[in-house]
């Protein structure tokens, strides 16, 4: 649980959901949805997995970073990556769950460094901290 809540934001979505809009209501991130060509739409908008993913990888990359200076375990490369797979698809229990892979490439960071990094990154990430238990997440450091 949260015990202070520092920030806040507030989103909106109108229209048809996966076919519609979404936006914040301050005005700073507004998108056109659509489903995706592969689930029968026409793909020509964004969906809430394209945006899961875009949030999950830079919330991931924070995390590491704040891991490695807050605890003193290493450095972050300037050149460091997170690159955020995420799927969708229908559950054996019914409805649809989500599926995450998360690609972490860290320069000329020792492996064992790098592993840490990776570990405390989860701890730390509120995506990770959110979807534990209930998605499957797989780390691949490259």
């Amino acid at each position: 649980m949260v015990k202070d809540v520092v920030y806040r934001t507030v989103a909106e979505a109108k229209g048809g959901g996966r076919n519609g809009t979404s936006a914040t209501l301050d005005g700073a991130l507004a998108v056109t949805l659509s489903v995706p060509v592969e689930m029968g739409g026409d793909g020509k908008g964004n969906n809430p997995e394209q945006l899961f993913a875009v949030g999950y990888a830079a919330c991931y990359m924070g995390a590491m970073r704040f891991a490695a200076s807050s605890e003193k375990i290493g450095e972050v490369p300037a050149d460091a990556t997170v690159q955020a797979q995420v799927g969708i698809g229908p559950r054996a229990e019914g409805g649809f769950g989500i599926a995450v892979t998360l690609k972490v490439s860290l320069p000329g960071v020792d492996r064992a460094v790098a592993e840490r990094m990776v570990e405390r990154g989860h701890f730390i990430c509120p995506y990770s901290n959110a979807i534990s238990g209930n998605v499957h997440v797989v780390t691949i450091l490259e």
